[in-house]
């Protein structure tokens, strides 16, 4: 962490700005420096950096930022410097994460069969949505009781116990609902009958 704040301070001491003769300046970019790296860092992250990558884009922000023309009087504007801090981080992570993917060898050949990949996983993500849905519909046209065991068995995962014990029922007429729910449900998913 200490090597973090040196770094800053070396980056504030290093701009073309006139730090050293406002030392209230530079005590408030110190200060800003230690209030609001973890969050520009997170916000570099959620742009797709590495934690190396976004620690350095928070770095060049801050340089940025310093050696813009306004920094000086948003000193005591706490909101403003923060989110034109915010904004800094995010397009200097942006602009590291396009330049890193244009630096990296592209190989166009395969583009062609990732489309063909992708349009067979949407035909699939389709089909167990359409599943889901219903199957959705067909715990919806259970019994109140047999809905509420197969809710708590089966997707809960509560023992048959603690289901009797919740609902006022014995084991037994518990595990027979749940039986006659499951026979309820594959009939109505596939149309058939046990």
């Amino acid at each position: 962490m200490a090597s973090q704040t040196l770094r800053s301070q070396t980056h504030v001491n290093d701009c073309e700005c006139t730090a050293s003769s406002h030392p209230v300046f530079v005590a408030w970019v110190t200060k800003l420096v230690h209030e609001h790296r973890g969050e520009l860092a997170r916000v570099a992250r959620r742009e797709g950096l590495t934690a190396e990558d976004a620690f350095d884009a928070v770095q060049e922000a801050f340089q940025r930022f310093v050696t813009l023309p306004s920094a000086e009087s948003l000193v005591d504007a706490r909101t403003e410097s923060r989110n034109l801090l915010a904004t800094l981080t995010r397009n200097v992570a942006r602009n590291r994460r396009r330049l890193h993917a244009i630096a990296r060898p592209h190989d166009g050949g395969d583009a062609t069969s990732e489309i063909a990949a992708a349009s067979a996983n949407v035909e699939e993500t389709i089909a167990e949505a359409e599943e889901r849905i219903r199957l959705r519909t067909c715990v919806g046209s259970l019994a109140d009781v047999q809905r509420a065991v197969v809710t708590l068995r089966m997707l809960d995962e509560v023992a048959g116990e603690d289901v009797a014990r919740a609902l006022g029922l014995t084991p037994g007429h518990v595990a027979v609902l749940l039986h006659r729910a499951k026979a309820n449900l594959f009939t109505c998913m596939t149309g058939e009958t046990k």
